[in-house]
């Protein structure tokens, strides 16, 4: 299966997707905010979704590119066991947009995990977004090396922005 995404067909499907995952979740973003989900007939961050999967057993990698702003930090803050089980690393090269479920289904495109990119934004204060969704081996594959090869610090040799790096990949995870 391969599935063009678009508009609100990022928070409909991809979102609720990962909301799914039974084993891993890895996100690949250059930006990330305070995204935020529905639970029934409320919101909450999506930090708190991944808090939620992270209690229920699902490994979750966060890669990307800067350091959050505030209100992020403070949705970060509510959920502890993030600071304890989210497994994160920030390379300011990062710039693809990947999701990974369950290392079988994949999304690849333009979305930042931001509410213009992926959340509850208005249509109106919406993001042009495309994407796909695909459980093709040879596409989730090729993401889940592309994702892993960033995460293991492989580029970081080459990358020639190590003046830029908050926090370095390379010696921190191996």
């Amino acid at each position: 299966m391969i599935r063009f995404i678009s508009d609100t067909e990022h928070y409909d499907i991809v979102l609720n997707l990962v909301a799914q995952a039974r084993r891993s979740v890895w996100l690949g973003t250059a930006d990330i905010k305070d995204l935020y989900v529905r639970q029934g007939e409320r919101s909450k961050p999506f930090l708190g979704l991944l808090a939620g999967l992270i209690k229920n057993g699902v490994n979750i990698r966060l890669l990307h590119a800067k350091e959050p702003g505030q209100p992020f930090r403070d949705d970060f803050d509510r959920y502890p066991l993030l600071a304890q089980c989210l497994e994160r690393a920030m390379c300011p090269r990062v710039h693809f947009k990947i999701i990974l479920i369950d290392s079988v289904l994949c999304y690849l495109g333009s979305a930042n995990l931001t509410g213009a990119g992926m959340g509850m934004k208005s249509p109106h204060r919406r993001n042009f977004e495309a994407g796909i969704l695909t459980d093709e081996a040879g596409l989730v594959n090729a993401a889940r090396e592309e994702f892993d090869k960033v995460w293991r610090g492989s580029e970081c040799q080459k990358c020639q922005r190590k003046q830029f790096c908050q926090d370095p990949i390379q010696g921190v995870l191996s």
